[in-house]
C-alpha cells in the first residue's frame, strides 16, 4: 500500500469516526484550521467548536447553565446568580477575606440591641440602664483646651474656673487698672454714703406707729439714693473693666499671652466707644426706673402725696424689674464691643441677639458669679470694716449703730478694704461675662470651630 507523505499513523480514508485510540493530539477549538489539499485525505479531523463545551458538561454537570432571562449566556461562574428578590447568598471564592464574626458583649461587642439571630427583645424594648460598650461604640473625645476654657459649650463651673485661671495667669497685667477703677468706685461710694446716709429719718420712721406712704418714701430716700447711685457707678466700672478684660480673656482661651502695650493700644483705640457705652448703660437704667416712677411723682406734685408716693414706689419697683431684664439682654455688649470692633449700637444689637432665647441661663450665670464674687469681696473687706469701726471711737457706731452717721475714719478704712476687694472682684466678674459671651457664640455660631482652626494655624 502506498503511504501518502504527511500522513498521520492511525488515520484512514474511511469516513468512520476515530475510535480515540490514535495518539493524535487534539487541536484547540480557537486554532485556525490547517490548509488541506485534495491529496491529503488522511489529515486529522478538527473537532467542532461545541465539542469541548459538551465534554466539559459531561465531565462536570454543575458547569452547565441554561441561558434564562435572569441568567444570561456567558455568566461568570464566580459570581452569584441573580434572584427575583435580590442577590442570593453565595459562598465567596477561595482566597476571599471573610468579614469578622460579631463579638460577644464580654469581648467588646455591643451591650444592647437585638438579641442573637436578629430576634428583638421582649416587647421591643432594650434592657433599661445598659450603656454601649466603650470599645465597640467608642467614646466622645474630649474637647480641645488650649487655654483656660474647653472649646465646647460649657457650664457655670467651667466659666468660673476660666475666669479664676485668667486672673491667676495675667494678674500682673490687669491688677493695675482694676485697682485704679476700684479706687475711683470706692471713693465715689464713700462720698455718697457720707452725704446721703441720714439715720435720723430711719429713727423717725421707727418711732412712728402709723407711717404713711410718704413717710416711708421720705425715710428711705437717702438709702435709696445711695444704693441707686452706687449701683450706677458700679455698672459704669463693670462695663469699662469688662471691655478691657475682653482682650486678655480671649487670648487666654487660645493659650496665648498678651502684653501690656497691646492692652494699652486696644484701650486707646476703643476709648470713645467704651466711654459712650459706659455712660449709656447707667442712663438706660435711670430712664427705666424714672419712667416707672413718673406717674407717682406727677400725682404727688398735684397734691395727693400719699397716693403719689405709693404709686411712685410701685412704679419704681416695676421699672427696676424692667431694668434688670434690659441689663441682662445687654450684658454682653462690652465684650462684643471690644472683640468685634463695632460701634455701640451694633454691639448692643449683637448682645441682644446672643442673649435672646437664653435669658434665664444668662441671668443664672451672672447672679451666681456676682453672688460668689461678692462673698469673696466681703471676706476681704470685713477686717477693714471691723478695724475702721474700732478706730472710729464711737463704740462701733460706724457699723452697728443706726443712730449715728458713719464717720470719715470708718468710711476711709472701709473704702481701702473695698478697693482691694474690687481689684479682685471686678476682673473676675468681667472674665465671667466675657467667657459667657464666647460660650453663647459657641452655642449659636459654632465659634469653637474657628477657635480650633486658629490654634492649629499657630
Amino acid at each position: 500500500m502506498t503511504t501518502t507523505p504527511g500522513g498521520t499513523p492511525g488515520s484512514s480514508d474511511s469516513s468512520e469516526p476515530d475510535d480515540g485510540d490514535s495518539p493524535t493530539t487534539p487541536t484547540p477549538s480557537n486554532s485556525p484550521s490547517p490548509s488541506t489539499s485534495s491529496t491529503s485525505s488522511t489529515a486529522p479531523r478538527i473537532p467542532e467548536p461545541s465539542a469541548p463545551a459538551d465534554d466539559a458538561v459531561q465531565a462536570n454537570p454543575e458547569n452547565a447553565q441554561q441561558p434564562t432571562a435572569g441568567n444570561p449566556p456567558g455568566w461568570a461562574q464566580h459570581q452569584p446568580p441573580p434572584t427575583e428578590g435580590g442577590w442570593a447568598r453565595w459562598t465567596p471564592p477561595p482566597g476571599a477575606v471573610k468579614p469578622p464574626a460579631p463579638r460577644a458583649p464580654h469581648q467588646g461587642g455591643p451591650r444592647w440591641g437585638p438579641a442573637a439571630g436578629g430576634a428583638p427583645y421582649a416587647g421591643g424594648q432594650r434592657p433599661g440602664g445598659w450603656q454601649p460598650h466603650p470599645v465597640a461604640w467608642g467614646m466622645q473625645p474630649p474637647a480641645p483646651k488650649p487655654g483656660v476654657l474647653p472649646l465646647r459649650p460649657v457650664g457655670f463651673g467651667d466659666i468660673l474656673d476660666g475666669a479664676i485661671a485668667t486672673l491667676r495667669l495675667h494678674w500682673r497685667k490687669v491688677i493695675g487698672f482694676t485697682a485704679a477703677i476700684g479706687f475711683v468706685t470706692e471713693t465715689v461710694t464713700v462720698v455718697l454714703e457720707h452725704r446721703f446716709s441720714d439715720s435720723s429719718r430711719l429713727n423717725d420712721l421707727r418711732n412712728n406707729p402709723r407711717p404713711t406712704a410718704s413717710d416711708i418714701v421720705h425715710a428711705l430716700s437717702g438709702t435709696l439714693a445711695t444704693s441707686g447711685l452706687t449701683l450706677l457707678v458700679t455698672m459704669f466700672a463693670s462695663v469699662i473693666t469688662t471691655a478691657l478684660m475682653a482682650t486678655v480673656v480671649s487670648r487666654a482661651v487660645l493659650g496665648r499671652d498678651v502684653t501690656t502695650s497691646e492692652l494699652r493700644r486696644d484701650a486707646r483705640e476703643g476709648l470713645p466707644h467704651l466711654l459712650g457705652l459706659a455712660l449709656l448703660m447707667p442712663l438706660i437704667a435711670c430712664l427705666t426706673i424714672g419712667l416707672g416712677s413718673l406717674p407717682g411723682v406727677l400725682i404727688a406734685a398735684s397734691g395727693s402725696k400719699d397716693a403719689g408716693a405709693a404709686l411712685g414706689l410701685l412704679g419704681g419697683l416695676a421699672g427696676g424689674l424692667v431694668m434688670v431684664w434690659l441689663y441682662i439682654q445687654l450684658c454682653l455688649t462690652a465684650p462684643a464691643l471690644a472683640l468685634e470692633k463695632q460701634g455701640v449700637l451694633a454691639s448692643m444689637k449683637r448682645s441682644w441677639k446672643l442673649v435672646t432665647g437664653s435669658w434665664w441661663r444668662v441671668l443664672g450665670v451672672q447672679l451666681l458669679a456676682v453672688f460668689l464674687v461678692g462673698i469673696a469681696t466681703s471676706l476681704i473687706a470685713l477686717p477693714f470694716v471691723l478695724v475702721g469701726s474700732a478706730l472710729a471711737g464711737d463704740g462701733g457706731g460706724g457699723l452697728f449703730d443706726a443712730g449715728n452717721a458713719p464717720s470719715w475714719t470708718y468710711l476711709i478704712i472701709a473704702g481701702v478694704g473695698g478697693t482691694i476687694g474690687s481689684a479682685i472682684s471686678l476682673p473676675l466678674t468681667a472674665g465671667c461675662t466675657t467667657l459667657l459671651y464666647l460660650d453663647q457664640r459657641i452655642r449659636r455660631e459654632s465659634l469653637d470651630i474657628e477657635l480650633i482652626n486658629a490654634t492649629r494655624e499657630n
